[in-house]
């Protein structure tokens, strides 16, 4: 029963996707937040829930307190739809593997540049 978390988290995922684009009706949650991804406990009682939001910094901040404040709601909404014994607490954090992504290729590019002009100052 290994599977049993991700199959759960997988489960939960498109569920908090659709309750947090369609119901959560909080202004501070921009219409570019998506979740990327759940990891569920082995007991399947509490849900990480990493979240993409597009904006700067402090739209990111207050998003996640605006989901935080609304998890006992999303809490609830899921508990309705996704059949489990216990209904997970959910911690919302952010997401930041597609900024960490970006910044990585910004640094293969900027080395990959170095490298041509070294090679361009040596012929």
């Amino acid at each position: 029963m290994r599977n049993r978390p991700v199959i759960v988290g997988d489960e939960i995922q498109k569920v908090v996707s659709v309750i947090v684009s369609c119901q959560l009706n909080d202004p501070k949650i921009p219409v570019l937040t998506s979740v990327t991804a759940v990891k569920m406990s082995p007991d399947l009682t509490h849900a990480t829930c990493y979240m993409s939001v597009f904006g700067d910094q402090k739209t990111k901040d207050n998003c996640i307190k605006a989901l935080t404040r609304a998890s006992g709601f999303v809490r609830s909404e899921v508990c309705k739809k996704v059949r489990l014994r216990v209904a997970p607490e959910f911690k919302f954090v952010l997401d930041t593997s597609m900024e960490d992504a970006s910044k990585m290729m910004e640094l293969i590019d900027k080395t990959i540049k170095e490298d041509e002009n070294k090679k361009n100052l040596q012929e």
